[in-house]
């Protein structure tokens, strides 16, 4: 499959003056933290997104509450600002594409179009192993029964994945044979899947990179994550565990795959460092990504400030990081009771008298088990007193604590 470089109009555009208005595609947390940060630039936000009191509807100027495909919405989202992104993967890549044909849209449709697909996504890995070194896990597609039968014993143990739709472990089953496989292939009711080989994880690493118009990239540093129930659990930056060589390597191939793409905005990509220290590519997110969520307090430039740089084609922002960070990602679940369905109210007091403490709720009205509510970042001297930190936070919300690194 060809997957053409994207290509975007490097003339000067309007949002460079302050009140201009910058849209985006989702009502989310990710869409709210751009509003704060395109705010802070002294910008105007309208958010598209169907659903009322969204967390970034909230927050932002203007909010067209309509679905992503609606026609008589893209064209009052277009009115409102000609340049405009968007804060989940899943928005229709059609609606984008429509959006660019009255202004100025990054990601484009095309690169969001890629991610959206996790079969597509792959083979596009695949393509660009061949300059980065770094592959993803082996692989088969499987549409239908045929493909259940001729997958290769050598995958495995696996994990089956919807290609479409599937997120925070949502669509996957864990298969040991191909009875296993078969089975759950048929409880995905015709979904065209992936299965992926297994491999001997020694921990998942995030790269963040951003790229203007112009060309120009940066990458943030290495973030390495610890998941729960397929959702990110905690996120430690720097990476306590990723040696120099495998740090370079990640961030190199980040840089390429960004490049490759001709993208223009923020990407992240998560990685698997095996056992042995090789690298492998997981998948990327076309958006501010939850493992990024430290930037906002520890790097000079947020992920969602270089989202508004990227979209208002200003120069990208500085990625160094100034401290040390630990993000613990706050569910719904810290709002009950342990082991129950009595509702409660957080020690948010006793969360920051915590040194470090950085606490953002993003404005859900509902609790609820498994959502994301909000997440706190410690920033400290050392990633040590970070992680404490962290770690006390657990003990006041009654979650049980990472151990430490």
């Amino acid at each position: 499959m060809n997957i053409d470089k994207q290509t975007h109009p490097r003339q000067p555009l309007q949002p460079n003056t302050p009140q201009s208005c910058l849209g985006i595609m989702g009502g989310g947390q990710l869409g709210r933290m751009f509003a704060h940060a395109a705010q802070s630039l002294g910008y105007r936000v309208a958010v598209l997104e169907p659903e009322a009191g969204c967390p970034a509807a909230q927050v932002a100027e203007h909010h067209v509450g309509t679905g992503y495909e609606d026609p008589d919405g893209l064209a009052a989202l277009s009115a409102l600002s000609r340049h405009v992104t968007t804060e989940f993967e899943n928005v229709p890549a059609d609606s984008l594409k429509a959006l660019a044909m009255r202004g100025f849209v990054a990601p484009a449709g095309d690169c969001v179009s890629i991610a959206q697909d996790r079969l597509v996504e792959k083979h596009f890995f695949t393509r660009c192993g061949a300059q980065t070194g770094v592959y993803p896990a082996p692989h088969w597609g499987i549409a239908d029964q045929k493909d259940v039968a001729s997958a290769s014993e050598t995958l495995f143990p696996g994990i089956l994945k919807t290609v479409r739709m599937g997120y925070d472990g949502k669509g996957q089953v864990r298969v040991r044979d191909r009875e296993e496989l078969a089975a759950a292939f048929a409880a995905m009711r015709g979904q065209v899947c992936v299965l992926e080989k297994m491999l001997p994880l020694a921990y998942e690493v995030s790269v963040l990179t951003a790229r203007g118009v112009d060309g120009a990239a940066e990458v943030y540093p290495i973030a390495e994550n610890v998941h729960r129930d397929g959702i990110l659990f905690t996120t430690l930056v720097p990476s306590p565990h990723v040696s120099p060589d495998v740090a370079e390597k990640a961030q190199k191939a980040a840089l390429d795959i960004i490049g490759e793409l001709g993208y223009v905005g923020v990407l992240c990509i998560e990685f698997f460092v095996l056992q042995d220290g090789s690298l492998v590519v997981n998948e990327m997110a076309p958006r501010p990504h939850n493992s990024g969520h430290y930037t906002i307090d520890a790097c000079v430039t947020s992920q969602f400030e270089q989202q508004v740089r990227t979209l208002a084609q200003l120069p990208l922002g500085d990625v160094r990081q100034h401290s040390p960070a630990a993000m613990l990602n706050l569910l719904g679940d810290v709002w009950f009771e342990p082991d129950s369905e009595i509702a409660r109210e957080p020690a948010w007091d006793k969360v920051l008298a915590l040194p470090g403490a950085n606490l953002h709720l993003y404005g859900k009205a509902e609790a609820r088990r498994a959502r994301k509510m909000g997440h706190i970042t410690f920033v400290a001297a050392t990633l040590a007193e970070a992680q404490l930190a962290l770690a006390q936070a657990c003990d006041i919300l009654g979650i049980v604590a990472p151990e430490l690194a």
